[in-house]
């Protein structure tokens, strides 16, 4: 399976802001964005430059992708898929990104960050409705229950990570119990309660051209 192999904070700095792609370590000090807030490259630092509509729907196109961890291919069946679906594509194309297993693991607190989260599914640590289930992308459906597999419920890894989902923190389509390490999907999401800083009608006119 093709994924992006390189350094992850090169992507916040590009993109200009936090985009939380490694969990706790964008919380503390030794971020790299925090020291390094410019654009990567030699020139990074003395870049200016007004960026044409196109430049700034492109942009958010690719903040979006980096946030859920999605290669180009990928997202362009998504939005495809969400321009099919009634309702408003972009609002569409957030509650398909939103179901993605690895998504669900990480927003459940399974797992520090969606990277982690997909590593953890590809190494069949899950289980969907009782059935083990290794593919990051798979689409979670309203009712799912989610469960860290048998197998791998002493691994500490797991206990710790759900520790820290504080009471009430918990995002309103999710239902999580800590003992059993399960979590069910209740709902997709509405776009108002999803937490990411994206204005996706910009996507929906990129792909419009």
């Amino acid at each position: 399976m093709a994924r992006y192999t390189e350094a992850v904070c090169k992507l916040c700095r590009r993109e200009g802001e936090k985009l939380f792609l490694k969990g706790s370590r964008c919380m503390s000090n030794k971020c790299a964005f925090e020291k390094k807030s410019y654009i990567p490259g030699q020139h990074g630092k003395s870049r200016r430059f007004k960026m044409s509509d196109y430049g700034v729907q492109l942009r958010e196109k690719q903040k979006l992708r980096r946030i859920y961890g999605v290669l180009e291919k990928q997202f362009r069946i998504y939005y495809k898929n969400a321009a099919m679906m009634k309702g408003i594509t972009g609002d569409n194309l957030l509650m398909l990104l939103e179901s993605r297993l690895d998504n669900v693991v990480y927003r459940l607190g399974m797992a520090t960050s969606r990277n982690a989260a997909r590593q953890l599914v590809l190494h069949r640590h899950f289980t969907v409705n009782g059935r083990i289930v290794d593919i990051s992308s798979y689409r979670v459906k309203p009712g799912d229950v989610i469960q860290v597999r048998e197998k791998s419920r002493k691994k500490e890894i797991f206990h710790a990570s759900v520790r820290k989902v504080k009471e009430g923190k918990l995002l309103p389509w999710f239902e999580l119990d800590k003992a059993r390490l399960s979590g069910k999907f209740l709902d997709m999401p509405k776009r108002e309660d999803i937490p990411v800083n994206i204005n996706e009608n910009l996507i929906v006119e990129l792909y419009s051209k």
